[in-house]
């Protein structure tokens, strides 16, 4: 028995050493120029120098993330289509419940988490609330009174802002915008006060006069937000995160999936492309497969609550 399983191991191994033969495709969820595919080019551009084959982004955005995820559910589990999601992911499970047309635990297996970063507060520069506690101070005085943007429902920036208001006992107004431009063109004229994104959109704002960051959802300083506090420090353990990663379709060999990540991890390890990310504020860190899964499975329980308790749902 022992000499058989050994004989069935080896095949798996060969093959994964011997991965990429031709071109790999990567499905990526979310729209070109955003943070999710400035991530994912960066790593299929590090990724193709590295292996001596393409990896191909092919931007499949649509219906919070689901359009890919069900094309890679569906592909062959042969490591040659890759589906580059982000944090509607570990939403998607409660905000569509029943709806799905694939499992997200069962269907599709993690490989490697490119980012996981905190949210971020950015307001216009005349909202007068300057710090956490003038904020919810503010609220207080005016219940139903004030507004915040982000860019969907049931994104993780609303369900940071739902977060808030049910820990600060306050109620805030969301705000929904299809796309990111018209939210920011509005934080920049003060039509709305208030924008929940993420650090590296918030390190792209850094030169603009119009807008500050009043405070991340992250456990401790981050350093390409200097001064920034956390909200933490105002409501102890207030912590969101926006994260990337790479999934694999359900029944790809556990070599295969173990290659990936090791070779993922080695060229965000690489100076350059380090250094490219730190600049992005696209925060990083090695993890393993097992890592990963543990992670996302915490994120769908945590986003599961959220979506119950502030009764969020897509109309």
């Amino acid at each position: 028995m022992l000499g058989a399983a050994v004989g069935l191991a080896v095949p798996a191994i060969a093959r994964a050493q011997a991965y990429p033969a031709r071109s790999v495709r990567v499905v990526n969820a979310y729209s070109p120029g955003g943070t999710a595919d400035v991530i994912c080019r960066i790593l299929c551009a590090a990724m193709t120098e590295k292996l001596g084959q393409t990896f191909a982004v092919d931007n499949k955005p649509g219906a919070a993330g689901t359009v890919a995820a069900q094309i890679v559910a569906r592909a062959p589990a042969d490591g040659y289509t890759l589906l580059y999601d982000a944090t509607a992911h570990s939403v998607n499970p409660s905000l569509f419940a029943g709806k799905l047309p694939y499992d997200t635990l069962r269907d599709l297996l993690p490989v490697f988490l490119s980012m996981q970063t905190p949210n971020t507060l950015n307001c216009n520069v005349r909202f007068e609330a300057k710090t956490v506690p003038e904020l919810i101070a503010l609220a207080k005085s005016k219940p139903g009174g004030l507004d915040c943007a982000s860019t969907g429902v049931g994104t993780v920036q609303h369900v940071t802002l739902e977060l808030l208001n049910q820990r600060a006992s306050i109620k805030i107004n969301h705000v929904p915008y299809k796309e990111m431009g018209a939210a920011r063109n509005d934080l920049f004229a003060g039509r709305v006060p208030m924008q929940f994104g993420n650090v590296p959109g918030t390190v792209a704002l850094r030169s603009a006069k119009e807008v500050t960051c009043m405070v991340h959802t992250g456990p401790k300083p981050i350093e390409v937000l200097p001064g920034v506090p956390g909200m933490a420090e105002t409501l102890p353990g207030f912590e969101t995160w926006e994260w990337n990663g790479v999934f694999v379709p359900a029944g790809t060999d556990a070599a295969l999936i173990a290659r990936l990540n090791e070779e993922m991890n080695a060229v965000f390890r690489a100076p350059a492309t380090g250094a490219r990310l730190v600049e992005l504020g696209a925060l990083t860190r090695p993890n393993t497969v097992a890592e990963f899964a543990a992670f996302r499975e915490q994120q769908i329980a945590f986003f599961a609550e959220m979506v119950k308790s502030a009764n969020i749902r897509i109309e």
